[in-house]
């Protein structure tokens, strides 16, 4: 058995606590960011995918991302409203969504490319400690998944 120490039930000692409020911190620190441009920052998250490699399904979307087509229809609708993005069923197979982004999505990302910068400099941290961060992450990711 793992020894955790005197009290493996203080809350302080806690990796789920210490993501928690470290995601809820992060996340804090991306709204006023994402505030101009109209995006939430699930929404943000889309969009990041999208500027990877667009038209994509929905289903595709959500395998990235990690979420359920139903999580991510309210987002997409909302971004459609805003002009990010078109949502159409696909030509080669009707029951498939696609998403793509529009003109205005596309130049959206000219001013996106500011905030990764603007994220680190308010984090305070060097780009090595944050990419430590991310490598350590994604193993918790992958041992969860």
């Amino acid at each position: 058995m793992i020894d955790l120490g005197e009290d493996p039930l203080k809350l302080d000692r806690q990796v789920c606590f210490a993501l928690s409020v470290a995601s809820r911190s992060v996340i804090g620190i991306y709204r006023p960011l994402l505030e101009p441009h109209g995006l939430t920052h699930p929404q943000y998250l889309v969009m990041l995918a999208l500027w990877e490699r667009s038209p994509r399904s929905v289903k595709d979307l959500g395998t990235s991302l990690r979420h359920e087509p139903a999580t991510l229809s309210p987002l997409l609708k909302r971004l459609e409203a805003l002009g990010y993005i078109t949502r159409a069923r696909s030509r080669e197979d009707e029951r498939q969504l696609t998403v793509e982004l529009t003109g205005s999505g596309r130049a959206l990302r000219a001013e996106a490319e500011k905030i990764p910068y603007q994220v680190v400099e308010t984090l305070g941290m060097d780009v090595a400690e944050l990419e430590a961060l991310h490598a350590v992450l994604t193993r918790v990711i992958d041992a969860t998944a």
